[in-house]
Order: structure tokens, then C-alpha cells, then sequence
């Protein structure tokens, strides 16, 4: 949560739940929606490390809020961060930790796990093909990312199969 907000605040200053705001419009309801707290405390920590600073408002007639803005050293953290490619390969699968483990316990069949799980990111690709249709059309961040959702689920189940393949092989 750290650096998209400090990539939204690179446009301009804002505070917490005008920042909510525009992640929700952003990046649409498949998105994991975060909850205003959490947006707080994050600018909070954002703030104690110099990344963000926090200017008191005055309003008449609602209470006071508090707009932020990037400091250079926070414009810099996004630099780097846009400079990074994301280097996240899924060696760290609890799904396949779970399989790997079923045989040595004797509580689980490998097949079975195998078949639930199809189930869940069958339900899940239904859940997403459901929210991009009521998704706006205009809206192409949140289409691309329900895209790439539904694109990372697809090779999930083509790897299931193959879990499967290899599996029943073994017997």
C-alpha cells in the first residue's frame, strides 16, 4: 500500500480518503478494496519516514483534515520503485505446499486437493468474468487487471492438469 500511495500523491496533494477514492475508481472493485484506516496508518508511517508530509487543514464546517504531500525523498522511493522489475516467481505456493505435504500426513489425497482447488479458481474466474461485465467499459486499468487475473487462473488450472497428469503417471 506504501508506494501506490505515494504514486498517487505524486500527482498532487491529497488526503486519506480522497486517496481511497481514487484507488477504488482506479483500479475497480476486483481490486481488493483497502478500508480508510488502513490508508491512515500507512500514511502515518509514510510521514514517519519522511517519505510524505502532513499539512493541517481548517474547515468551518466539517472537521479539521489532513492533506499530504511527496517530499523528495518519497518522489525518489517511487523512482526506484518504477525502475524495479517485480521478481516474484510463485516457488512459494501454499497450494503446492499443501500437495507436496498430503502424502507424508495421510489426511489429504493429492487428487482430491488437486480437484478443490480447480473448483476455487473455476468459482473465482466466474466471480471475475462477473465483474468485468458490470465493470465501466471506459474503466481500462480495472479491465486489465481483471485480464491479468483471469490470465494468471488460466495457467493455474492448464498447471493443475498437469500436477494431475504427472501424478496419476506416478501411481
Amino acid at each position: 500500500m506504501r508506494l501506490p500511495l505515494l504514486a498517487l500523491l505524486a500527482r498532487g496533494p491529497a488526503h486519506g480518503y480522497e486517496l481511497k477514492q481514487d484507488l477504488e475508481q482506479l483500479l475497480g472493485s476486483a481490486y481488493p478494496q483497502p478500508n480508510v484506516g488502513q490508508i491512515y496508518v500507512t500514511l502515518g508511517r509514510l510521514e514517519k519516514s519522511g517519505l510524505i508530509e502532513g499539512e493541517d487543514v481548517t474547515q468551518s464546517s466539517r472537521p479539521n483534515k489532513k492533506v499530504y504531500h511527496l517530499t523528495e525523498a518519497g518522489r525518489e522511493a517511487l523512482r526506484v520503485w518504477f525502475e524495479e522489475p517485480e521478481d516474484e516467481p510463485r516457488v512459494r505456493d501454499e497450494f503446492f505446499m499443501k500437495l507436496a505435504l498430503a502424502p507424508q500426513t495421510g489426511l489429504a489425497d493429492q487428487i482430491s486437493l488437486i480437484n478443490q482447488q480447480r473448483r476455487q479458481y473455476l468459482n473465482t474466474m466466474r466471480q471475475l468474468s462477473r465483474l468485468a461485465a458490470a465493470e465501466d467499459r471506459d474503466n481500462r486499468i480495472a479491465h486489465l487487471l481483471i485480464e491479468g487475473a483471469m490470465l494468471h487462473l488460466q495457467a493455474d488450472l492448464d498447471w493443475l492438469e498437469r500436477c494431475q497428469e504427472e501424478l496419476e503417471e506416478s501411481e
